[in-house]
């Protein structure tokens, strides 16, 4: 798989820096800048998230880590790298979550994971969110990291996405109401080495199933083989970054969130706050306080806060700058904006259907798919299963739009 890029067929204008280093000392000094306020005006947590959300950025756009390309490769060319690159990352983070969480706390801080009802919401929500990656030709994650190496095409994503998940929050107390079954702590019901080794083996079964796939549509496995040839160091401060690389970056960045936040890492929990922000800034009149799901415990105080407040947030911007941190390192960094309108188009509602569907599915491809199985939720495993039938049909859907299916 490469780069979670917009379509190749796109009309694109991209502005060169002449000046490589001149760039890579600009998004260093913002970085730093960034993290000096926090700690001055808040305290060294909220810069210590937000350094972490940059380092998530880095080993994103550096591994090209992506899960829009991952499953639409699959379905579209039977080629199951990324995708076996997924199950790795996810079989470092259980190995490393489910004994702190059964535990309880890491280093004195109390945890918890991500574990969530069995339900139409998040089945219907994830569907939704899966159609909307494949038309809007980005996720959660990689809106920030492209919108961070300068594919300003990835804004109209962000903002549909905080434009649904703001919807999403109007519609929240609604989703609620419909059918759920009780949530289902893998952890809690078979212990925590059973329910390491289930997963270890589901993992496996994955893995090894995409591997015949590849294997009899094309007779061999693609090569990992990103950045070969060059010193490992190079390749680690400049990328690019096989895939193995980025899994294991990933889960251990994961970890770390779950130590210093006390929750595994979140993207979509930031975006409903941006919309509302947005609404309010725009006056649209809306009564966003009486929606149900600003009454929630912590999120009745994150509106209320500035957005530098919440720590999902301060991780998204960070993982935008430590995307152009790794742009600027590559030197790769450009600014990209033009494509069809069709596609602008495309962009927008697919963001739109990403913040809804996220929202009331419990998450994203990394707060409930990520985090979900990695917290030994089942609802993360139910989130997979409905979002890849959504990117399939996504899939199917992008000629309409003027993209390619590959």
């Amino acid at each position: 798989m490469t780069a979670q890029q917009l379509p190749a067929s796109t009309s694109a204008t991209a502005i060169q820096s002449p000046r490589q280093p001149i760039a890579l000392l600009v998004s260093l000094l913002m970085t730093a800048a960034l993290a000096s306020y926090l700690y001055t005006v808040q305290d060294s947590h909220a810069s210590l998230v937000m350094l972490l959300g940059a380092a998530l950025g880095v080993a994103l756009y550096h591994a090209s880590f992506g899960f829009t390309t991952a499953w639409r490769t699959l379905v579209v060319t039977g080629r199951g790298r990324a995708l076996r690159a997924q199950m790795l990352m996810l079989a470092v983070a259980v190995c490393l979550f489910f004994p702190t969480l059964a535990a309880g706390e890491l280093f004195g801080q109390n945890v918890i994971g991500f574990v969530r009802p069995l339900s139409i919401s998040v089945l219907v929500g994830a569907f939704i969110f899966g159609i909307g990656m494949q038309i809007g030709n980005g996720c959660a994650s990689g809106n920030l990291y492209h919108a961070g190496g300068g594919q300003l095409r990835a804004l109209p994503g962000m903002a549909g996405f905080a434009a649904g998940a703001l919807w999403a929050t109007r519609d929240y107390e609604w989703w609620t109401t419909q059918p759920s079954l009780a949530p289902v702590n893998l952890i809690e019901l078979l212990g925590t080495g059973p329910a390491i080794a289930l997963n270890l083996l589901v993992f496996a079964a994955i893995a090894l199933l995409t591997r015949v796939v590849e294997k009899r549509r094309h007779g061999d496995l693609e090569a990992d083989d990103a950045g070969q040839g060059q010193p490992w160091s190079r390749r680690l401060l400049r990328g690019p970054w096989p895939f193995i690389w980025g899994a294991v970056a990933l889960a251990l960045l994961n970890f770390a969130t779950l130590a210093l936040i006390g929750r595994p890492w979140a993207v979509a929990l930031g975006y409903p706050l941006w919309g509302a922000k947005a609404a309010e800034a725009l006056n649209l009149g809306l009564d966003i306080d009486f929606w149900g799901y600003w009454l929630l415990p912590g999120r009745d105080t994150a509106l209320m806060g500035s957005i530098l407040e919440d720590s999902a947030s301060l991780m998204n911007i960070g993982v935008i700058l430590g995307a152009l941190v790794a742009a600027t390192l590559a030197g790769r960094f450009s600014l990209s904006w033009r494509m069809p309108l069709m596609q602008w188009l495309a962009a927008l509602l697919g963001g739109v259907m990403l913040g809804y569907g996220a929202t009331i599915a419990f998450g994203c491809n990394i707060g409930a798919y990520f985090g979900g199985i990695a917290s030994g939720s089942l609802h993360g495993w139910l989130w997979l299963v409905a979002a890849f039938a959504g990117s399939f049909v996504g899939t199917w859907l992008r000629p309409l739009f003027g993209m390619s299916r590959g």
